[in-house]
C-alpha cells in the first residue's frame, strides 16, 4: 500500500487511516482511482480497481498503460 500510495502521489500518513474500519474503504477507493488516473485510464476503471481487484490489477499491470507523471 505504501508503494501505490506513493504511485498516486498521496501522503504516506494515509497508511494510518487504512487500518479505521469504514475510513479504509474510502481511501481504499480513493487511492485506486488516483492509480487509474496516472496511468491515463478513466474513474470507472479506477472503480473497477476498488471492487475487482484481481480482475483490473493485471489488466492495468499487462496491458499497455503507461505512467503518466
Amino acid at each position: 500500500m505504501i508503494l501505490l500510495l506513493q504511485i498516486a502521489k498521496r501522503p504516506l500518513w494515509w497508511v494510518l487511516l487504512l487500518f479505521i474500519p469504514v475510513v479504509s474503504f474510502v481511501i481504499a477507493i480513493v487511492i485506486y482511482m488516483d492509480l487509474a488516473d496516472r496511468f491515463g485510464k478513466t474513474q470507472v476503471f479506477g472503480i473497477g480497481l476498488a471492487f475487482l481487484p484481481f480482475i483490473f490489477i493485471p489488466i492495468l499491470g499487462f496491458g499497455n498503460a503507461k505512467y503518466q507523471n
